[in-house]
């Protein structure tokens, strides 16, 4: 098939607002578009969307919410089944903790997970942030397994029965089906990456140790199979992943395998071999990861034998409604579905009563996490180490101790607008519960030495996790051309500050910013031709000194400060483990007993609303 390029521009008559079915969204830009290349066997595949369900509100190019994605499968398996080909949808989990709309609600995710099941997804596994806190990883096992029984897959997961006790599988091992159209039998599997850091009601197994157990033997044994599925949060290339394929490939040395993955956030694609591929479909609702592959062989129906060397292709679809009708050949009135304005109607209405809109203040520029140098003035985390945790990080019994605050930078997942400050923009700032603890009087001499080891500028004493730093959203073949350095001060987003990303044209070429994918086949997978954008690293974690000791210099005339002898260690919980790591490096002797909670009940997201609404008025 013949992927073609087109500038796809929208008729007069459309009215306001028919691009975006929640009421408060940005409408899309016109864009050239390349199509999907369909084939025999398609996916569509969705990753870490975070609770961001409602989509995009202030970015045009990820306006589309749930209920459109789900009118867009429904279009398109109208499409397979008109053509006799199949489409399959998957989803690699972290389908919660980042947005307004999981986290705002008591309990947490009562209206995520109805909005979800709305969706058909034919496999679906978990990720670890569903595993973090004992109460998310039983929502699962109680809501989000039955709600996709039988498609939710749960290959090295295991669960304590919150009614007996007794350890089980979250959910079964693997699956096998054939396809509804063509007849393609496949047995499926779901996978999680090696993760410790689950809460004790859980029990990951680590995947070389699955690989190993009878029912995986005898599931890759099983000759009645023309397609091999591993979904998993995993990395694309991971040992877990790399080992599943060895694995596979030890007993079906030619039967072809589709690798789904996720954790990383970003828009990938790799081969692992001339019948193997892996696609990875980003972060929070920007993409919907479309996949094909021909030449598979038909075993469950009128029986075809398998090419030679099948082919492979991919794309990755912005989730907004102007590609959406574009890959659908529809229109405002004829795409949506009766079910994806309901589920579209019941985020709404969600938002609403979590009063999601709300403003706390109103910010007077925009802040990034990645789009601007650390430190610079337009950077995020400049803006907390500066402004807000001098002002906000204040135990009552403690205030007049000199402190040193760590926070780590993966604690802050989204940018801040220009504009108004919401609950739901607190949430897709600062999501996590965790809070504050410390350790008193520790020797200002090993403090000030701390973040030189946890921002790994000594050589490096432990891995750092994914969630500790805050990541760019680009894989690692993009990072050559879009990743830079803090020492850079050029990026035009740092001089616009009323400019919203990846929204409004600002180049010569009429092109919005956005994602540039470079991956394994190239620069052609985003369906989308967007103009690029720059990226710059931040550290793992970033300091502030708070309440030190003042001199004054009657020749400059200036007050500086002076080093205490002791100060207060404060951090975030998160990281609890990392900073007693790196006291012990420097031949401390601290460990978790001396710890203490800091601020009793008060998180890093409290502390930023607390802050904002005191000092961004609108």
């Amino acid at each position: 098939m013949i992927t073609r390029l087109k500038y796809w521009l929208l008729g007069l008559s459309l009215t306001p607002g028919s691009y975006c079915s929640q009421p408060s969204a940005a409408e899309p830009v016109s864009a050239p578009l390349r199509e999907l290349p369909w084939g025999q066997l398609n996916f569509l595949h969705t990753t870490d969307t975070h609770g961001w369900h409602a989509g995009h509100l202030l970015e045009s190019s990820y306006s589309g919410d749930w209920g459109d994605y789900i009118s867009f499968a429904e279009r398109l398996h109208e499409k397979a089944d008109k053509e006799g080909i199949d489409l399959l949808l998957i989803d690699t989990g972290d389908r919660i903790e980042g947005n307004g709309l999981y986290d705002a609600s008591n309990p947490k995710g009562i209206y995520t997970r109805d909005i979800v099941k709305g969706q058909h997804i034919d496999v679906i596994c978990t990720g670890n942030h569903e595993l973090y806190k004992k109460a998310s990883s039983e929502n699962e096992y109680l809501h989000t397994v039955p709600n996709f029984k039988g498609n939710y897959l749960a290959s090295n997961l295991d669960i304590s029965d919150p009614d007996t006790g007794e350890r089980v599988p979250l959910a079964p091992r693997f699956k096998k089906f054939t396809t509804k159209n063509q007849g393609i039998r496949i047995i499926a599997f779901g996978f999680l990456f090696d993760f410790t850091g689950n809460a004790n009601n859980t029990i990951v197994e680590a995947v070389e140790k699955t690989i190993q157990q009878k029912w995986f033997l005898e599931a890759i044994h099983d000759r009645e199979v023309d397609l091999f599925l591993v979904a998993g949060h995993v990395l694309l290339d991971s040992p877990e992943f790399n080992a599943i394929f060895k694995a596979i490939r030890q007993v079906q040395w030619d039967t072809p395998i589709q690798f789904f993955g996720g954790h990383t956030h970003v828009r990938d694609y790799i081969k692992y071999d001339a019948k193997a591929y892996g696609l990875e479909s980003g972060r929070y609702m920007e993409t919907v990861g479309f996949m094909s592959i021909t030449g598979l062989s038909t075993g469950g129906k009128a029986k075809t034998q398998r090419l030679a060397a099948p082919k492979f292709a991919r794309r990755y679809i912005d989730n907004n409604l102007y590609s959406y009708y574009q890959h659908t050949s529809l229109n405002e009135t004829t795409f949506p579905t009766p079910h994806g304005r309901k589920v579209s109607a019941m985020i709404a209405s969600a938002r609403k009563d979590l009063k999601l809109d709300h403003a706390f203040g109103c910010a007077p520029k925009s802040l990034w996490t990645n789009r601007a140098p650390f430190p610079h003035e337009n950077s995020i985390f400049t803006w907390l180490q500066e402004q807000v945790l001098p002002d906000m990080i204040t135990d009552p019994d403690r205030k007049d101790v000199p402190r040193v605050v760590f926070v780590n930078t993966g604690g802050i997942r989204f940018d801040i607008f220009n504009g108004p400050f919401t609950i739901d923009t607190t949430y897709t700032v600062s999501p996590f519960t965790s809070g504050f603890r410390y350790i008193k009087d520790v020797p200002y001499a090993v403090a000030k030495r701390l973040s030189r080891i946890l921002n790994q500028e000594v050589p490096q004493l432990f891995d750092i996790p994914f969630d500790l730093v805050a990541r760019m959203p680009v894989s690692e073949m993009t990072h050559q051309s879009a990743i830079h350095n803090s020492d850079q001060h050029d990026h035009p987003f740092l001089t616009n500050q009323n400019q919203i990303p990846l929204t409004r044209q600002n180049n010569k070429g009429g092109l919005t910013p956005g994602y540039t994918t470079h991956d394994y086949l190239g620069t052609d997978g985003d369906d989308t031709i967007h103009s690029p954008i720059k990226f710059y690293r931040v550290p793992n974690v970033f300091e502030t000194r708070i309440a030190f000791p003042t001199t004054y210099s009657s020749r400059s005339q200036k007050q500086g400060e002076r080093d205490p002898e002791t100060v207060d260690l404060v951090y975030i919980d998160f990281v609890e483990s990392y900073i007693l790591l790196a006291l012990k490096f420097l031949g401390t002797g601290y460990e978790a007993g001396n710890t203490r909670v800091y601020m009793e009940g008060t998180s890093l997201t409290d502390v930023i609303s607390g802050w904002v609404e005191g000092h961004w008025p609108c």
